[in-house]
């Protein structure tokens, strides 16, 4: 059966985040931070960074006024969605002293409903490999699992890409397919954009009808499918995913390593930047009168050396082999674990690397067989 498309205006987007909010939903959009776009609690489309776009690059992130009145003309900030659904630090349990008994008390992850206004195909598509690794594998992960539960995914497609988006070569983009409730495009018309329309599940479907906005003219799926082509190809960067399992395999010794070590800081900017990326640490916290204890989880990553400390010491204790391991897990053996790359072109490790290294620039040399740089 033919989805139904809809013709949105700004007033129809209040009406949504209105609904959204009567049905228990904390609604988050895009707002112009002090320096990048972030994602913030927004209750109407007044807050939403109207006319801003943020202008990337290597190393390089700007925000800057486009004069129009667009209100999602911008492609990922330094925030994705896994801050919210995979927590850089949660408390999992906290023992205390009583009266000379000791108890554990375990803290239960709870269900909090979350709407998210303004999502980037890129990160559509990075929910869908957290979901493979903490979901779906054999132990799910329960505090990603309650955060899940409640989400409401509001997509808005790409029709314009920054110089380091490469997500063509992922197919995570620039138009979401799956993954969304509901799915926008924005077409710009003078002062007042409207929207085009159309629902990914049936509580998505459900929230637009009561919107009571009209239906879209037959020829705007066309609109969007011709402008989403046309951004996919200016896209500069490209990552041949089906060769990475290879490339990666013959290039192992590769001196081009040697290379991207001198330069990489080891720094993990990539690492917390990147929406997939699911490594964890855990720390312990004791009072100083011993009589209370934590259990946190945090974030890691892979490029610190104590990240494989294991006793004796640490396996990867070069900055080529945590490089080579962290290239090699997105492109190449992610792909063989769970059957897709754990990588979806949003470049961001591009845009957020202090040394400016790219790591589809990398690949190709890789690739191509490009001795390193002495």
């Amino acid at each position: 059966m033919r989805k139904k498309q809809y013709r949105l205006d700004r007033t129809h987007l209040n009406s949504l985040l209105k609904l959204l909010e009567q049905e228990g939903y904390q609604t988050y959009g895009p707002v112009r931070g002090e320096h990048a776009m972030e994602w913030a609690p927004v209750g109407d489309v007044e807050s939403l960074p109207e006319g801003w776009t943020a202008v990337q690059g290597k190393a390089h992130y700007r925000l800057e006024h486009r004069g129009d009145h667009s209100l999602f003309n911008y492609s990922a900030g330094p925030e994705s969605l896994k801050k919210f659904l995979h927590p850089p630090r949660v408390r999992l349990l906290k023992a205390e002293r009583t009266n000379g008994a000791f108890h554990i008390l375990e803290d239960k992850p709870v269900m909090v409903k979350r709407a998210f206004l303004g999502v980037k195909p890129c990160d559509v598509a990075a929910v869908a490999a957290l979901d493979r690794v903490l979901l779906n594998d054999r132990y799910p992960d329960d505090v990603y699992q309650a955060n899940r539960a409640g989400l409401f995914l509001i997509a808005v497609h790409c029709t314009e890409c920054a110089e380091t988006c490469f997500c063509a070569s992922s197919k995570s983009g620039p138009q979401a397919r799956t993954g969304f409730d509901i799915a926008l495009h924005e077409r710009p018309s003078g002062s007042s954009p409207e929207y085009f329309a159309e629902s990914g599940s049936a509580a998505g479907a459900a929230v637009l009808e009561k919107t009571g906005a009209p239906a879209a003219p037959s020829e705007w799926a066309r609109e969007l499918a011709d402008a989403c082509a046309l951004a996919a190809g200016a896209q500069q960067r490209h990552v041949d995913f089906a060769a990475a399992p290879a490339v990666v395999e013959r290039n192992f010794d590769s001196p081009r390593w040697d290379d991207i070590a001198r330069r990489c800081l080891a720094c993990g900017n990539c690492t917390q930047a990147c929406p997939t990326c699911f490594c964890v640490n855990f720390e312990e916290h004791s009072s100083l009168d011993r009589m209370t204890a934590e259990r946190h989880r945090v974030w890691d990553s892979c490029f610190t050396q104590n990240f494989t400390y294991i006793h004796g010491g640490s396996v990867r204790l070069s900055t080529k082999s945590r490089y080579r391991h962290w290239l090699g897990h997105k492109l190449a053996r992610w792909q063989q674990q769970f059957g897709s790359p754990g990588c979806v072109g949003c470049g961001r490790c591009i845009t957020w690397c202090p040394a400016g290294i790219d790591i589809t620039a990398e690949f190709e040399s890789l690739k191509a067989g490009v001795p390193a740089v002495i």
